[in-house]
């Protein structure tokens, strides 16, 4: 068990909503522990964004139950799980809720918003991208940018 790992998570829809994935990286500092990339089906950004968060800290309870630094590009969902911004929707309070659960598993956890060119962010949108390029149901619509 590791004092504290680092995640970079990330989530995307081609569309909105539209077919969806999550994509991810958990290290301990420069050294990745592991990674995930996969399809979710339909859904919505902020939607593929807290799944990707929720399966983020699912993997890193492997690795830890200290100390967690989540960061990700999506301002609302860090903004919510820091209890600044109001959860307005349904489905992503429920989604948010389920987060807060998973966080409990940790002694601390911080979420910092960046941007999606962070080096280690960018290899986490770039793990969206694949699953959904690799994603049949996916191939005829536009990339994310």
């Amino acid at each position: 068990m590791f004092k504290k790992v680092i995640i970079n998570a990330d989530g995307g829809a081609r569309g909105n909503p539209g077919p969806s994935a999550i994509g991810g990286v958990i290290r301990e500092g420069d050294k990745v522990l592991c990674s995930y990339s996969e399809t979710i089906g339909v859904g919505t950004n902020n939607e593929a964004e807290y799944k990707s968060l929720l399966m983020a800290l699912e993997k890193a309870c492997q690795y830890t139950n200290n100390e967690v630094d989540v960061f990700m590009d999506s301002l609302l969902v860090v903004k919510q799980m820091r209890g600044e911004w109001a959860v307005n929707s349904v489905r992503l309070n429920e989604l948010f809720l389920e987060a807060k659960d998973k966080e409990k598993r940790f002694k601390i956890v911080r979420f910092e918003h960046v941007p999606r060119t962070d080096v280690f962010q960018s290899k986490a949108d770039i793990l969206v991208n694949k699953a959904l390029d690799e994603d049949d149901n996916t191939k005829k619509v536009r990339k994310r940018k």
